[in-house]
């Protein structure tokens, strides 16, 4: 009985904390933009961003969860010398891709 409050209680506080990504330096330099905005960029390739989606049976809130994708997507797209990622797909099962470009300065 102890233990499975003491998991409920951890899993409580860890989903209550910020998202665990931190954004790169590069990564700070990319931002979301939609399809329209990227029409006239060049398409550097693509970025799936892995996340976990659940601890311990309890569902991450989705807010969280798309933080934390769009930050790991950021940051690849700063490595690949992207600066704007588009996302691709919904979320499922803690996955989402996103569409890496770079559009002029």
């Amino acid at each position: 009985m102890h233990k499975g409050l003491l998991m409920i209680g951890l899993c409580t506080a860890l989903s209550a904390c910020g998202t665990w990504v931190q954004v790169t330096s590069a990564g700070r330099l990319v931002s979301v933009s939609t399809p329209a905005e990227v029409a006239g960029c060049t398409r550097l390739g693509s970025s799936t961003a892995n996340a976990i989606s659940e601890i311990a049976f309890v569902e991450r809130g989705s807010a969280k969860l798309q933080t934390e994708l769009i930050d790991l997507a950021r940051n690849e797209a700063g490595d690949m010398g992207g600066n704007r990622i588009v996302p691709e797909t919904p979320i499922a099962d803690g996955r989402q891709t996103f569409g890496v470009y770079r559009c002029g300065l």
